[in-house]
């Protein structure tokens, strides 16, 4: 998926899109929300799917922030399955922050 990332404080929130994986639904778009914290390097977080599909719900995020702030990898969780996740910063956003961070001062 793709995700977009804003931090305020310790609070975390986003959003995400990604493409369908359900059987005759490949055309589809799936949207969803983030709502979660981060603690030092620590990160959890919610995502919380759009629209009524049952098959999509809500997925639970743990993780650790690289040093350098560039990744997160841990696990995600749903009823009944757990797996691995890594979220990688891409090189172009990063670059525009710090060049309006620059900018301003």
């Amino acid at each position: 998926f793709v995700a977009t990332l804003i931090e305020a404080g310790n609070t975390v929130s986003g959003t995400t899109h990604e493409p369908c994986d359900i059987e005759g639904r490949q055309n589809e778009t799936l949207y969803a929300t983030l709502l979660g914290r981060r603690r030092d390097r620590a990160i959890m977080f919610i995502k919380t799917y759009q629209g009524s599909n049952p098959n999509y719900g809500r997925v639970a995020y743990e993780g650790s922030l690289s040093a350098d702030g560039t990744e997160i990898e841990g696990r995600w969780t749903v009823p009944g399955s757990t797996g691995k996740f890594l979220m990688i910063r891409s090189a172009g956003k990063e670059a525009a922050i710090t060049r309006r961070a620059f900018e301003r001062a």
